[in-house]
């Protein structure tokens, strides 16, 4: 695919998501995907994750949301499955993948299993994938590419990282879809809690 999908999406529409994964302390724990063009169920069967299953432990589990375009899924729990699991599910289409921990920012694009783009999102100059520069017009609309060559630091990069993974996957997650009841399963089997 060449090019972006045509959105309109801004960190301002993503910024309910944001808050919702961020505690009062401004600590966010957010790992998700948005994956065109694949139904909730599919998504989780290319992950090794079975609908239904029981969250096993403290709870640990992804939850796929419909989305117009595709699948939002969104993980719960202190792994990065559903960031690792990009390229899984994107056979056949494409997977735009956000992680923000405690543990780092990132960002990446993924189409039929292959790497796109990724990076930090305080330091995209470093960015890597078979085409690292796909989304430039886009990151820098979005604000996510400050300090030319060198890394930079984006106030709250969050937000328009997720209005990114819409534009690149043209799949939008709304707060009425996030409210919806999701496919729900288990990854308690998958690295990295077992």
């Amino acid at each position: 695919m060449e090019g972006t999908w045509m959105s309109g999406a801004t960190a301002a529409t993503y910024e309910w998501l944001y808050r919702e994964f961020t505690d009062d302390v401004g600590d966010t724990w957010l790992c998700v995907c948005f994956v065109r063009d694949v139904p909730p169920d599919e998504a989780l069967r290319r992950m090794n994750v079975v609908p239904g299953s029981p969250l096993e432990g403290e709870g640990f589990g992804v939850a796929a949301y419909r989305a117009t375009g595709g699948t939002v899924l969104v993980e719960y729990g202190w792994g990065a499955v559903v960031h690792d699991s990009a390229g899984l599910v994107s056979e056949g289409s494409a997977a735009a993948a956000v992680r923000v921990t405690i543990k780092g920012a990132d960002f990446g694009l993924h189409e039929n299993g292959g790497l796109i783009t990724t990076f930090s999102l305080y330091s995209y100059c470093c960015r890597e994938g078979t085409e690292p520069d796909r989304l430039d017009a886009d990151v820098s609309d979005l604000g996510l590419h400050v300090g030319g060559d060198e890394p930079g630091f984006v106030d709250n990069p969050t937000s328009a990282a997720l209005a990114l993974a819409d534009r690149a996957t043209g799949v939008h997650f709304s707060p009425a879809a996030y409210k919806r009841t999701a496919l729900i399963g288990s990854t308690g089997h998958l690295h990295p809690y077992v």
